[in-house]
């Protein structure tokens, strides 16, 4: 029989999660003392924050590190926004058409196997560094998950509410958005999740590649000027950022199981 684990009071979560946060800092720290690794290389964790405060009022390439942010999280949220609002209805009409999951499947299954990363070349040789470039490449991470849990939340309705409504006869589209879509809720915010993880990572990756601004953009910088604290401050702010979005994402599909009395 499995043995379900059984969640943790939340003081002691915190506690725990917090000695992980210091033994990696120390051990960090010691790494860095230690003359293992070349200064220039890797330097402390003291270090890196006190370049994370000067490059909150300190420009560098082009704009300060909450400029660089805010031009990143800006094209996440239009990236991600698209692959929502594509991905989704397209995933419940064909949880609830047979016809359009038989053409759409192919062709989504073959594309969703392509790296966002992979798709750089083909975003650079039609946008250049203009937003295009960068929200296409958004669009091929965040896009699938989208997709796949809103097609499955669908396919995992009870049956019997679609019969019904069919039989007091309403229309499709009704069908979708007033049956289908309330009971796929859940999963549909669990894709939302990995989408937006998916979606922030392959921001970073296009930044670093087809864009002027944005973190990836000021991380490249720092790279041509051997500024590792820099790169590091990037590093935090993206895991930051992306820790954020998904305790975001948490509490609106926490709410929503709460609702629908699933907690």
């Amino acid at each position: 029989m499995i043995a379900y684990r059984q969640p943790l009071p939340l003081g002691r979560s915190l506690l725990l999660g917090a000695a992980g946060t210091l033994a990696f800092l120390g051990l960090w720290a010691g790494l860095a003392r230690s003359g293992l690794v070349l200064h220039m290389f890797l330097p402390g964790p003291l270090e890196v924050a006190e370049r994370f405060a000067v490059l909150v009022t300190t420009p560098f390439a082009g704009g300060t590190l909450l400029a660089h942010l805010a031009s990143s999280v800006l094209r996440f949220l239009g990236g991600f926004l698209l692959a929502a609002f594509v991905g989704i209805p397209l995933g419940l009409m064909m949880g609830w058409s047979r016809l359009l999951d038989d053409i759409v499947t192919p062709i989504f299954d073959a594309l969703r196997f392509i790296a966002p990363i992979a798709w750089v070349p083909f975003a650079a040789l039609w946008f250049g560094t203009g937003i295009g470039g960068p929200l296409l490449i958004i669009f091929a991470g965040a896009f699938p998950p989208c997709l796949i849990n809103a097609y499955r939340g669908a396919r995992y309705v009870d049956r019997r509410l679609i019969e019904a409504a069919a039989m007091l006869g309403t229309p499709g589209h009704r069908v979708i958005t007033e049956v289908m879509l309330p009971a796929a809720l859940p999963s549909i915010v669990a894709g939302l999740r990995i989408s937006a993880g998916l979606g922030w990572q392959s921001l970073v990756g296009a930044e670093l590649i087809v864009a002027s601004t944005g973190v990836g953009y000021m991380m490249v910088q720092a790279q041509g000027a051997v500024s590792t604290t820099t790169v590091m401050v990037g590093m935090a702010a993206i895991g930051l950022i992306g820790v954020a979005i998904d305790l975001g994402l948490r509490l609106v599909e926490a709410r929503i199981r709460a609702h629908l009395g699933q907690a």
